[in-house]
């Protein structure tokens, strides 16, 4: 039993990593109101209105034009998703019954349960609402946080060695670096769901300055519609600015504090591995912000772009593991 609960969870937060790119990719694709309504696409559970009677129905019932390509994108990433969200259940469940065999604590388990129904709302509202900003970015981070509660929940069926005492002064840093990442992600959520990432179109300046005009009162103000302010008018160019200027101050305070935790890892003894880990993933993500700007925002490099914040938050989360490991699960 201990061996079949280790690889369903391992399976399970693979599956979420991929659950998380290929919720980016239908969010760069535009594809996110795919489908009209909320579990199904065009009132079908099961596939999309393919053929032309379908498709003219489906116009005509929901008083818009189908886009099949979207649509599909859209429902796939809801299969895959609905089959995370069933593999955790299963998680949970078998952790409650078998809590005697795997000696597993049932919180982390029940905590993701509560986490993906929680998701599920959010989808539902990303389409209800139609990609209210917050909302979105708050499915992304939720999303974030199914795949990072996954990975420390399988960390803790691996036999890893216990951190010596002497790495309990980087505890602190490490758990810093995760903060800041995490606040960077949310960031870089904001620039994606308000369509921010070409606000600005050189590097390193912004519309050729260091200082660029911006508004800060529109820019984040949560409670309001997509490409508006809270008062309705359309959200200006100023606004845009100050969010994409804003996840580039985040990427150089995340450059500093990661890259200080990965050079201090890679001076320690057992943690070489960690840091160099994160110096590769830390570069490769700067790279890649970097050429979506000078590209104009390509497909496949706003993807990698979002995978690669997935794998740093990985990263940080096995290296907290590996520092606060205790002997008892």
């Amino acid at each position: 039993m201990a061996v079949a609960f280790r690889r369903l969870v391992l399976i399970t937060a693979c599956l979420a990593f991929v659950v998380v790119v290929v919720g980016a990719y239908v969010r760069l694709e535009d594809a996110g109101l795919g489908c009209p309504d909320w579990p199904g696409c065009y009132g079908r559970l099961i596939g999309v209105p393919a053929q032309a009677y379908e498709i003219a129905r489906a116009k005509q019932e929901f008083d818009r034009t189908v886009d099949v390509g979207r649509a599909q994108k859209e429902m796939f990433h809801r299969y895959i998703a609905g089959t995370l969200g069933v593999l955790i259940l299963a998680i949970a469940i078998l952790a409650w019954r078998e809590r005697a065999v795997l000696h597993q604590s049932r919180f982390l388990p029940t905590a993701l349960v509560v986490l993906v129904a929680f998701q599920a709302t959010l989808g539902m509202w990303t389409v209800t609402m139609l990609l209210k900003p917050v909302i979105v970015t708050l499915h992304l981070l939720g999303g974030m946080a199914t795949l990072g509660l996954l990975t420390w929940l399988a960390l803790r069926q691996l036999s890893l060695p216990i951190a010596a005492a002497e790495s309990a002064r980087l505890r602190p840093w490490a758990g810093l670096a995760l903060g800041v990442l995490i606040m960077q992600i949310a960031l870089g959520g904001w620039v994606s769901t308000n369509y921010a990432a070409l606000a600005c179109v050189d590097f390193p300046t912004c519309g050729g300055t260091w200082l660029p005009a911006m508004d800060f009162q529109h820019a984040f103000h949560l409670v309001r519609e997509l490409g508006v302010t809270a008062a309705g008018a359309p959200l200006s160019h100023e606004a845009l600015t100050a969010i994409h200027w804003m996840h580039r101050l985040g990427a150089l305070v995340t450059l500093l504090v990661v890259g200080i935790v990965a050079l201090r890892m890679l001076r320690m003894p057992g943690f070489s591995i960690h840091g160099g880990v994160l110096l590769a993933l830390l570069f490769a993500q700067l790279g890649l912000g970097i050429t979506n700007v000078l590209l104009r925002l390509p497909l496949a490099i706003a993807v990698a772009h979002n995978a690669g914040a997935a794998l740093l938050l990985v990263a940080l989360v096995v290296l907290n593991f590996a520092l606060f490991r205790k002997s008892s699960r």
